[in-house]
Order: structure tokens, then sequence, then C-alpha cells
């Protein structure tokens, strides 16, 4: 794989985040000049046999699951964390189906499970982190706690990196780009605590009957400019560094997700942010072999664009809604800062006057969890959990 070199990066404590690297080619000789990176078939290999990848999905088309599935390289061991609907149209029995008719063609190891499973919030419970439990004690909806369970799973497994891809893809082979570049990213990386966020090119969208290839996302644009303005905020110095801000597709290594902290409905990516900022830039450091080691976020742009299920305006909303929330509500943010948020969130008919937004849910570190115990009784009490080796 050949992609361009890191040529700018933005340091905030222990935190580096580099700029934009494009990919240029997929498949590569090598190359090594001083604005290039190149990585051999063997290096990209080795680090997808240590990576996992997780699948959130909630109610998505069944054919787009399966292209997903059908799109993840062949070392990567997947998990499905499924929080679809039950009842009469069971969707999670079909996402089961697929599963099994895709390994059963493969042989590709992968895992399935229901997010409202009452041994996996046996599970949680036994290990003593209700933080992600609702009051009849099951895992709450919500994508954040979905990928908490997969990551514990993904743990259990001892592999050495975790990445997410969404489920409502149209493009599979966008899919398999998007591990191999977070396999290009980890690479990278002189920390065992590093992120790979990832850009797309290009966003299409159908306007006046044409395919029209849009760079930002509605959302994106304007999480990215308020997470920048937060930076900004706090250096005196203007930047536009961040340009992943709503990352759906992104991996780290498990020393990362280990410690780091999440947060609840669409604001898990851009809570990713803050997170670090508050306890690595601007907060008493908890994690100081983490600081001493130091982060680093690569942003990376993808060749394929993005084609993705559109899911109308409310979703939009909403999306901007928690996005935006959890900058408001960090403690970095200042009052003018907050001002603006008020003003761009009542400019697009997000909330009315005098409103502010709600405060989104925060869960901590996974660190401390006992995997063993918790493995155990969801084993025992499981519901749901299809595993295929």
């Amino acid at each position: 794989m050949l992609i361009e070199a890191p040529r700018h990066a933005e340091i905030f404590g222990s935190i580096k985040i580099y700029d934009v690297q494009k990919v240029l080619k997929l498949d590569s000789e090598k190359v090594e000049t001083p604005l290039l990176r190149s990585f051999s078939k063997d290096e990209i290999e080795d680090i997808l046999s240590r990576l996992i990848v997780v699948v959130p999905i909630k109610n998505e088309k069944i054919y787009l699951l399966d292209g997903v599935l059908r799109a993840i390289p062949r070392n990567c061991p997947i998990i499905v964390v499924s929080n679809s609907q039950r009842g009469k149209r069971d969707v999670f029995k079909m996402e089961k189906d697929v599963v099994a008719h895709f390994y059963n063609l493969t042989k590709h190891p992968v895992s399935i499970i229901h997010q409202k499973d009452p041994g996996l919030g046996l599970a949680f419970k036994e290990v003593g982190y209700t933080h992600i439990l609702d009051e009849n004690g099951f895992v709450r909806d919500g994508k954040a706690e979905g990928m908490i369970a997969g990551m514990l799973l993904a743990k259990h497994m001892g592999k050495d990196y975790i990445g997410f891809v969404d489920a409502d893809n149209y493009v599979p082979c966008a899919v398999n780009e998007y591990i191999k570049n977070f396999a290009a990213g980890l690479c990278m990386s002189d920390s065992p605590y590093a992120m790979v966020r990832l850009h797309w090119r290009h966003k299409p969208k159908i306007i006046r009957s044409k395919l029209y290839f849009k760079k930002w996302g509605r959302v994106s644009e304007v999480t990215n400019k308020y997470l920048n303005l937060l930076l900004a905020a706090q250096t005196g110095f203007e930047t536009h560094i961040i340009k992943t801000g709503n990352a759906g597709e992104h991996a780290m290594t498990m020393e990362l997700a280990n410690i780091m902290g999440y947060s609840t409905g669409y604001s898990i990516e851009p809570y990713q942010f803050i997170y670090l900022f508050e306890e690595f830039w601007r907060g008493e450091i908890k994690f100081r072999e983490a600081a001493s080691a130091g982060i680093e976020i690569f942003q990376i742009e993808t060749l394929n664009p993005h084609i993705h299920e559109e899911k109308g305006e409310k979703h939009v909303k909403d999306m901007l809604h928690d996005s935006l929330s959890t900058i408001y509500h960090s403690r970095l943010s200042d009052r003018q800062l907050k001002s603006k948020i008020l003003e761009e969130l009542r400019a697009n008919d997000v909330l009315k006057q005098g409103e502010k937004p709600r405060k989104t849910v925060t869960i901590p570190p996974i660190r401390e969890i006992d995997v063993k115990t918790f493995m155990k009784v969801l084993e025992e009490y499981s519901e749901t959990l299809v595993s295929y080796d």
C-alpha cells in the first residue's frame, strides 16, 4: 500500500494528531521517499492477523450486512453486535442466518450476540461494570454500549488491535479498504496507544437524479469545526487539524481501547477526542504509562467513496445534537464557544430559543473489567451468543 507520509502534526499534551494522509495506491511496490510511505503485503498482513473487527448493527438491510462481512479481510475475526428488532419481525434472527451462511461458505471466524441478551447484562453486573445497564439489568440501547460489548469479546480473544466498521455500507470493497487503511495507520505508529480514524474521500448524494460526490457529510463538517474551535479556545491559535470528528470507521490498539472513555448516542466518536483532551492534555493524568508513551491519532483519507443508508432528517438532527452536546458540555469549552454551539443548533432547528443541549451519558474505561469472569458468566447464561470458528 502507498499513502502520503505524515507531513504535519499538532501536539496537545500527550496527544499527537496527524493531518490527513491520502491513500495513493492500495497495492504497490515498496517505495520510500520523504513524501511517501509504503507498506509491503507482509506488513499489512501482520497487522491484520492481530486485528479483530467489530460490526455494530441495528435494523440495517440484511444484504448490506452480508456485503460488509464478505469484504472483511480473511485474517480478521469478526464480532457482530446487534441491537436489532426482536419479536414478530425478528431482524436479529435474519442477521444470525446471514452470519451462519457466511461462515458455512467461507469458514471465516465470526461471532454474533444481541445487545439485549440477558446473559450479557448479567456478565456486566457480575464484574461490577453497571455503567451501561438500564434499570432492568439489560445493556442500554446505544452504539457505544454495543461497541463496549464487542470490545470485551475481542479482549477475551487476545488480539492487539480492534477496528469498527458500520453495517450500512453499500460498497463492500470500501470496507475492505477501510480495514487495510487501519493496518497502514497502525504500522506507522511508534506508540502502543494509537488510533486510526478514516476520512471518506467523498460521500455521494443523489441530487436532481444525478450522483454528486460531496466532500463532507452534513454533520461531520460542523463537528470538525467545533472540535477545532475548542482547541483554538484553549491554545489561542486557530487550527483545522481535526477532520474526522464523526469517524464511525476507526481502529485502535487494545491498550488504548482499555483506557478510552465512551459516550452514549451519536456522540461516541467526537467524545473520543474530548475524552483524550480532558484526560491527557488538560486534566490530572490517570494513566501515566500512556501519557509517557504518547497517544497518536492518524487520519487517513480513503480511496473509495462512502455510500451508506440515508436515515432521514431526524437522524441528522439527532446526530448533530449529540455531537455538539459533547463539545458544549466539555469542561474545556468556554462561554464564547458554548454560545456559538447554541447558535448552530438553533440555526439547524435542533434546539428552540432558550433550550440547551442535553448532556450525554459518559461511560468509563473497561481496563479494570475481569474478562475471564465476564466471559464465564456470559457463556453460561447467554441466550444469543453464537461463535463460529
